[in-house]
């Protein structure tokens, strides 16, 4: 049982370090819906000032504060999944060793 679930965070930890790598090199899939609207709306907003012949810097502030966000709560999961499988590799090991001092040899 152990082993399944070290594999099943191995899996979440390859998928969440596939979503960071994706929102740093700038695409929008791992963005969850509130990141994707707040992306979509700046973008919108900006198409629409440029249109007007204005400057569209504050909504490309908006867009980078998003990504960030965005990135930083990833590597928030990442953290969170690795600090998991650390704590079910040092419980495995502990009860292995309590297995291993109870026998004969």
């Amino acid at each position: 049982m152990r082993n399944a679930d070290i594999r099943r965070l191995d899996r979440e930890i390859q998928a969440a370090t596939k979503k960071l790598e994706a929102v740093r090199r700038g695409e929008w899939w791992p963005l969850n819906g509130s990141e994707r609207r707040a992306m979509a709306r700046a973008l919108a907003a900006g198409g629409y000032k440029v249109a007007r012949g204005r400057s569209a810097g504050r909504e490309e502030q908006h867009m980078d504060a998003t990504g960030n966000s965005a990135e930083i709560r990833l590597s928030a999961e990442l953290t969170a999944l690795h600090a998991e499988r650390q704590r079910l590799l040092t419980e495995a090991a502990r009860d292995k060793a309590k297995r291993k001092s109870s026998g004969w040899f």
